[in-house]
């Protein structure tokens, strides 16, 4: 187990760009992953190429599961995409300010 860091040090998983429009603005919604060094993605939210939030979230606790390598990708996956709903119903709520 202890080798899979350093097979897969180089991977990392397709990050998630969309928009989410909230009172008249048309905010530019990205999660990127880190990889596998920083085992964490970033979630930003931009307006005119300007970041206003930004959030990091680990993922080290699902790399020390023993899952095989397109498992653990489709966690990480599920993990950013829930995450994105979050930051979008934040930004609904005003329980993330943007301005």
């Amino acid at each position: 187990m202890a080798e899979w860091p350093l097979r897969y040090a180089d991977r990392m998983i397709v990050g998630i760009n969309t928009t989410h429009d909230h009172d008249g603005i048309s905010y530019h919604l990205q999660v990127e992953d880190l990889g596998l060094d920083a085992k964490a993605f970033e979630v930003r939210v931009y307006d005119k190429g300007n970041v206003l939030w930004l959030k990091r979230v680990s993922y080290e606790d699902m790399l020390a599961e023993d899952l095989d390598k397109t498992a653990r990708e489709q966690a990480i996956r599920q993990r950013m995409e829930k995450t994105l709903h979050t930051v979008r119903a934040g930004i609904d709520r005003g329980k993330i300010a943007l301005s």
